[in-house]
Protein backbone atom coordinates (compact mmCIF):
# COMPACT_ATOMS: atom_id res chain seq x y z
CA UNK A 1 0.00 0.00 0.00
CA UNK A 2 2.86 2.35 0.73
CA UNK A 3 4.92 1.48 -2.17
CA UNK A 4 1.40 1.78 -4.40
CA UNK A 5 1.36 5.37 -3.12
CA UNK A 6 4.82 6.20 -3.53
CA UNK A 7 4.61 5.54 -7.11
CA UNK A 8 1.24 7.11 -7.30
CA UNK A 9 2.71 10.80 -5.80
CA UNK A 10 5.47 10.41 -8.23
CA UNK A 11 3.48 9.71 -10.93
CA UNK A 12 1.37 12.64 -9.97
CA UNK A 13 4.79 14.90 -9.67
CA UNK A 14 5.47 14.05 -13.37
CA UNK A 15 2.41 14.92 -14.80
CA UNK A 16 2.79 18.28 -13.20
CA UNK A 17 5.87 18.91 -14.29
CA UNK A 18 5.34 17.87 -17.93
CA UNK A 19 1.83 20.01 -17.58
CA UNK A 20 3.87 22.82 -16.47
CA UNK A 21 6.44 22.77 -19.14
CA UNK A 22 3.46 22.63 -21.71
CA UNK A 23 1.97 25.80 -20.42
CA UNK A 24 4.80 28.01 -19.91
CA UNK A 25 5.38 30.33 -19.76
CA UNK A 26 1.86 31.77 -17.57
CA UNK A 27 3.15 35.41 -16.98
CA UNK A 28 5.69 37.53 -18.03
CA UNK A 29 9.36 36.34 -18.15
CA UNK A 30 11.79 38.89 -16.58
CA UNK A 31 14.95 39.17 -17.91
CA UNK A 32 17.75 40.78 -15.09
CA UNK A 33 20.59 43.28 -16.30
CA UNK A 34 23.05 43.50 -13.93
CA UNK A 35 24.16 47.21 -15.53
CA UNK A 36 22.79 49.74 -16.08
CA UNK A 37 20.45 50.74 -18.63
CA UNK A 38 21.67 51.52 -22.03
CA UNK A 39 24.95 49.71 -22.07
CA UNK A 40 26.13 46.78 -24.06
CA UNK A 41 23.78 44.21 -22.35
CA UNK A 42 20.99 46.13 -22.36
CA UNK A 43 21.37 46.30 -25.88
CA UNK A 44 21.48 43.36 -26.32
CA UNK A 45 18.58 42.65 -24.35
CA UNK A 46 16.45 44.68 -26.22
CA UNK A 47 17.61 43.72 -29.50
CA UNK A 48 16.07 39.48 -28.59
CA UNK A 49 12.70 40.72 -26.48
CA UNK A 50 10.39 41.19 -29.17
CA UNK A 51 11.04 38.00 -31.14
CA UNK A 52 11.27 35.82 -27.92
CA UNK A 53 8.10 37.05 -26.58
CA UNK A 54 6.27 36.27 -30.57
CA UNK A 55 7.52 32.89 -29.57
CA UNK A 56 6.40 32.38 -26.16
CA UNK A 57 3.41 34.05 -26.35
CA UNK A 58 3.90 36.15 -23.17
CA UNK A 59 5.74 39.86 -23.01
CA UNK A 60 9.04 39.93 -22.12
CA UNK A 61 10.05 42.84 -19.73
CA UNK A 62 13.98 44.06 -19.24
CA UNK A 63 15.06 45.05 -15.16
CA UNK A 64 18.27 46.55 -14.37
CA UNK A 65 19.79 45.60 -11.38
CA UNK A 66 23.24 47.31 -11.43
CA UNK A 67 25.53 47.06 -8.87
CA UNK A 68 29.35 45.04 -8.21
CA UNK A 69 29.79 44.25 -11.28
CA UNK A 70 26.96 42.30 -12.06
CA UNK A 71 26.83 40.76 -8.61
CA UNK A 72 23.28 42.50 -7.69
CA UNK A 73 21.49 40.99 -11.02
CA UNK A 74 22.98 37.80 -10.43
CA UNK A 75 21.75 37.42 -6.93
CA UNK A 76 18.37 38.65 -7.59
CA UNK A 77 18.03 35.71 -10.13
CA UNK A 78 19.08 33.51 -7.93
CA UNK A 79 16.85 33.61 -5.48
CA UNK A 80 14.14 33.70 -7.89
CA UNK A 81 11.45 30.93 -8.18
CA UNK A 82 13.02 28.18 -10.59
CA UNK A 83 10.14 28.08 -12.82
CA UNK A 84 11.12 29.73 -16.04
CA UNK A 85 10.19 33.12 -15.59
CA UNK A 86 13.07 35.11 -14.64
CA UNK A 87 16.10 34.59 -16.65
CA UNK A 88 19.50 36.48 -16.40
CA UNK A 89 21.45 38.02 -19.47
CA UNK A 90 25.43 37.72 -18.16
CA UNK A 91 28.18 37.76 -19.90
CA UNK A 92 32.31 36.61 -19.36
CA UNK A 93 32.67 39.19 -16.51
CA UNK A 94 29.53 38.07 -14.14
CA UNK A 95 29.86 34.67 -15.11
CA UNK A 96 33.53 33.32 -15.38
CA UNK A 97 35.31 36.84 -14.11
CA UNK A 98 33.89 37.38 -11.08
CA UNK A 99 33.76 33.80 -9.14
CA UNK A 100 38.07 34.84 -9.34
CA UNK A 101 37.89 37.95 -9.27
CA UNK A 102 35.97 38.54 -5.69
CA UNK A 103 37.06 36.83 -2.72
CA UNK A 104 33.52 36.65 -0.86
CA UNK A 105 31.03 35.74 -4.10
CA UNK A 106 27.49 34.74 -3.33
CA UNK A 107 26.84 32.72 -5.92
CA UNK A 108 28.42 30.22 -7.57
CA UNK A 109 28.14 29.62 -11.72
CA UNK A 110 27.56 26.12 -12.00
CA UNK A 111 25.82 25.47 -8.64
CA UNK A 112 23.08 28.34 -8.35
CA UNK A 113 22.24 28.81 -12.19
CA UNK A 114 20.75 26.77 -15.06
CA UNK A 115 22.51 27.71 -18.53
CA UNK A 116 19.57 28.32 -20.80
CA UNK A 117 21.63 29.68 -24.14
CA UNK A 118 24.59 31.26 -25.31
CA UNK A 119 23.43 33.63 -27.80
CA UNK A 120 26.78 35.60 -28.69
CA UNK A 121 30.40 36.45 -28.72
CA UNK A 122 32.16 39.67 -28.27
CA UNK A 123 35.79 40.13 -29.48
CA UNK A 124 37.64 43.09 -28.72
CA UNK A 125 40.19 45.34 -30.56
CA UNK A 126 43.58 46.26 -29.49
CA UNK A 127 43.86 49.63 -29.77
CA UNK A 128 46.83 52.17 -29.53
CA UNK A 129 47.16 55.99 -29.42
CA UNK A 130 47.73 57.51 -32.98
CA UNK A 131 51.22 59.42 -31.82
CA UNK A 132 52.71 55.94 -31.21
CA UNK A 133 54.59 55.17 -34.24
CA UNK A 134 53.26 51.50 -34.67
CA UNK A 135 51.03 50.29 -37.70
CA UNK A 136 51.33 47.03 -36.77
CA UNK A 137 50.50 44.95 -33.80
CA UNK A 138 54.36 43.60 -34.75
CA UNK A 139 55.68 47.08 -34.98
CA UNK A 140 53.59 48.04 -31.32
CA UNK A 141 55.65 44.77 -29.83
CA UNK A 142 59.01 46.00 -30.97
CA UNK A 143 58.23 49.67 -30.03
CA UNK A 144 56.87 48.35 -25.86
CA UNK A 145 59.82 45.62 -25.85
CA UNK A 146 61.92 48.35 -26.42
CA UNK A 147 60.94 50.62 -23.34
CA UNK A 148 59.58 47.96 -21.08
CA UNK A 149 57.29 49.50 -17.97
CA UNK A 150 56.87 52.97 -20.18
CA UNK A 151 54.23 52.18 -21.89
CA UNK A 152 50.72 52.40 -20.08
CA UNK A 153 47.45 50.28 -20.94
CA UNK A 154 44.31 51.66 -19.69
CA UNK A 155 40.78 49.62 -18.77
CA UNK A 156 37.71 49.97 -17.54
CA UNK A 157 38.39 48.91 -14.05
CA UNK A 158 40.33 46.53 -12.28
CA UNK A 159 39.42 42.91 -13.33
CA UNK A 160 37.63 43.18 -15.85
CA UNK A 161 37.99 42.04 -19.90
CA UNK A 162 39.58 45.17 -20.58
CA UNK A 163 42.45 44.97 -18.09
CA UNK A 164 42.65 40.71 -18.39
CA UNK A 165 42.44 40.89 -22.30
CA UNK A 166 46.01 43.05 -22.57
CA UNK A 167 47.28 40.79 -19.65
CA UNK A 168 46.79 37.43 -21.48
CA UNK A 169 48.74 39.50 -24.17
CA UNK A 170 51.37 40.44 -21.84
CA UNK A 171 51.36 36.91 -21.13
CA UNK A 172 51.47 35.44 -24.60
CA UNK A 173 54.58 38.04 -25.61
CA UNK A 174 56.56 38.60 -22.83
CA UNK A 175 56.03 42.82 -22.74
CA UNK A 176 55.86 44.36 -19.67
CA UNK A 177 53.61 47.43 -19.46
CA UNK A 178 51.95 48.96 -16.58
CA UNK A 179 47.93 49.16 -15.87
CA UNK A 180 46.21 51.88 -15.08
CA UNK A 181 42.86 51.17 -14.28
CA UNK A 182 40.08 53.74 -14.77
CA UNK A 183 36.71 54.36 -13.55
CA UNK A 184 34.91 52.70 -16.41
CA UNK A 185 35.51 52.71 -20.29
CA UNK A 186 34.74 56.23 -21.28
CA UNK A 187 37.76 57.91 -18.93
CA UNK A 188 40.11 55.39 -20.40
CA UNK A 189 39.01 56.18 -24.05
CA UNK A 190 39.63 59.93 -23.32
CA UNK A 191 43.13 59.60 -21.78
CA UNK A 192 43.85 57.03 -24.62
CA UNK A 193 43.20 59.57 -26.90
CA UNK A 194 44.71 62.03 -25.13
CA UNK A 195 48.22 60.61 -24.97
CA UNK A 196 48.22 59.22 -20.81
CA UNK A 197 48.11 55.93 -21.48
CA UNK A 198 49.05 54.17 -25.00
CA UNK A 199 47.43 50.82 -25.19
CA UNK A 200 43.90 49.60 -24.65
CA UNK A 201 41.65 46.62 -25.19
CA UNK A 202 37.99 47.93 -25.85
CA UNK A 203 34.77 46.50 -27.73
CA UNK A 204 34.10 46.56 -31.21
CA UNK A 205 31.74 48.93 -31.37
CA UNK A 206 33.29 51.87 -29.61
CA UNK A 207 36.76 50.80 -31.40
CA UNK A 208 35.42 51.01 -34.56
CA UNK A 209 33.73 54.21 -34.20
CA UNK A 210 36.90 56.15 -32.87
CA UNK A 211 39.21 54.06 -35.26
CA UNK A 212 37.87 55.61 -38.35
CA UNK A 213 37.60 59.22 -36.89
CA UNK A 214 41.32 58.35 -36.52
CA UNK A 215 41.11 59.02 -32.85
CA UNK A 216 42.53 55.70 -31.84
CA UNK A 217 44.43 53.22 -34.32
CA UNK A 218 43.12 49.85 -33.82
CA UNK A 219 46.01 46.97 -34.82
CA UNK A 220 44.80 43.83 -34.03
CA UNK A 221 41.04 42.17 -33.56
CA UNK A 222 41.00 39.24 -30.49
CA UNK A 223 38.54 36.97 -32.70
CA UNK A 224 39.37 34.07 -34.69
CA UNK A 225 38.17 35.91 -37.63
CA UNK A 226 38.28 39.32 -38.58
CA UNK A 227 35.13 41.17 -37.77
CA UNK A 228 33.20 43.36 -40.09
CA UNK A 229 33.21 46.73 -38.45
CA UNK A 230 36.61 46.46 -39.17
CA UNK A 231 37.41 44.58 -42.11
CA UNK A 232 41.03 46.10 -42.59
CA UNK A 233 42.08 45.23 -39.35
CA UNK A 234 43.61 41.35 -39.02
CA UNK A 235 43.17 39.16 -36.43
CA UNK A 236 46.16 38.86 -32.84
CA UNK A 237 46.07 35.41 -34.83
CA UNK A 238 47.51 36.76 -38.15
CA UNK A 239 49.49 39.59 -36.63
CA UNK A 240 51.52 36.07 -35.39
CA UNK A 241 50.74 35.64 -31.98
CA UNK A 242 49.74 31.69 -32.34
CA UNK A 243 46.50 30.40 -30.70
CA UNK A 244 45.66 33.77 -29.28
CA UNK A 245 41.85 34.08 -29.35
CA UNK A 246 39.74 35.72 -26.88
CA UNK A 247 36.69 37.15 -26.75
CA UNK A 248 34.00 37.88 -24.73
CA UNK A 249 30.17 36.12 -24.76
CA UNK A 250 26.93 37.16 -24.21
CA UNK A 251 24.42 33.97 -22.03
CA UNK A 252 21.23 33.23 -20.87
CA UNK A 253 20.68 31.73 -17.05
CA UNK A 254 18.26 30.81 -15.16
CA UNK A 255 17.92 29.88 -11.28
CA UNK A 256 19.16 25.84 -9.96
CA UNK A 257 15.96 23.38 -10.31
CA UNK A 258 14.48 25.17 -13.38
CA UNK A 259 12.32 22.05 -14.65
CA UNK A 260 14.50 20.63 -17.72
CA UNK A 261 11.15 20.31 -20.35
CA UNK A 262 11.30 24.85 -18.94
CA UNK A 263 14.70 24.94 -19.90
CA UNK A 264 14.41 23.21 -22.83
CA UNK A 265 11.34 25.00 -24.41
CA UNK A 266 13.63 28.43 -23.26
CA UNK A 267 16.19 27.16 -25.39
CA UNK A 268 14.35 26.13 -28.34
CA UNK A 269 12.69 29.97 -28.00
CA UNK A 270 16.46 31.37 -28.36
CA UNK A 271 17.27 29.26 -31.16
CA UNK A 272 14.23 30.31 -33.20
CA UNK A 273 15.12 34.04 -32.06
CA UNK A 274 19.16 33.66 -33.43
CA UNK A 275 17.59 32.33 -36.55
CA UNK A 276 16.56 35.69 -37.44
CA UNK A 277 18.54 37.35 -40.03
CA UNK A 278 17.51 40.70 -38.94
CA UNK A 279 18.34 39.91 -35.25
CA UNK A 280 22.08 39.04 -36.87
CA UNK A 281 22.49 42.02 -38.76
CA UNK A 282 21.76 43.72 -35.63
CA UNK A 283 23.55 41.70 -33.72
CA UNK A 284 26.98 42.03 -35.94
CA UNK A 285 26.40 46.38 -36.10
CA UNK A 286 26.64 45.74 -32.33
CA UNK A 287 30.18 44.54 -32.72
CA UNK A 288 28.95 40.98 -31.51
CA UNK A 289 28.87 37.51 -33.42
CA UNK A 290 26.07 35.61 -33.08
CA UNK A 291 26.79 32.81 -31.68
CA UNK A 292 24.32 30.27 -30.12
CA UNK A 293 24.66 27.30 -27.86
CA UNK A 294 21.71 25.35 -26.37
CA UNK A 295 21.52 24.41 -22.62
CA UNK A 296 23.99 21.38 -22.62
CA UNK A 297 26.45 23.23 -24.65
CA UNK A 298 26.76 26.15 -22.86
CA UNK A 299 26.96 24.55 -19.49
CA UNK A 300 29.59 22.96 -21.05
CA UNK A 301 31.52 26.18 -22.17
CA UNK A 302 30.95 28.10 -18.81
CA UNK A 303 32.93 24.76 -17.10
CA UNK A 304 35.73 25.02 -19.89
CA UNK A 305 36.15 29.23 -19.84
CA UNK A 306 36.33 28.89 -15.77
CA UNK A 307 40.11 28.01 -15.15
CA UNK A 308 41.04 29.79 -18.37
CA UNK A 309 40.05 33.97 -16.84
CA UNK A 310 40.96 31.92 -13.58
CA UNK A 311 44.30 31.86 -14.71
CA UNK A 312 44.07 35.40 -16.33
CA UNK A 313 42.94 36.89 -13.26
CA UNK A 314 45.63 35.23 -10.82
CA UNK A 315 48.53 36.26 -13.17
CA UNK A 316 46.91 39.69 -13.27
CA UNK A 317 47.44 39.92 -9.15
CA UNK A 318 43.62 41.96 -9.53
CA UNK A 319 41.55 41.39 -6.15
CA UNK A 320 37.93 42.37 -5.04
CA UNK A 321 36.18 41.95 -1.87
Amino acid sequence: MQLRTCLAAAALACLSLTATAQGFPTKPVRIVVGFPAGGPLDQHARLLTDKLQAVLGQPVVVDYKAGAGGTVGAQDVMKAAPDGHTLMLANTGVMVINPALYSRLPYATLKDFTPIARTAMQPLALLVNPNVPAKSLQEFMAYAKSRPGQVNFGSAGNGGISHLVPEMFKTATGLFMVHIPYRGSAPAFTDLMGGQVQFMAESIPQAAAYHKQGKVRALAVTSRERNPALPDVPTVIESGIKGFEVVGFYGFLAPAGTPKDVVAKLSDAFAQVMQSPEVKNRMVSQGADPAFLGSEDFAKFLASEMPRWADAVKKSGAKLD
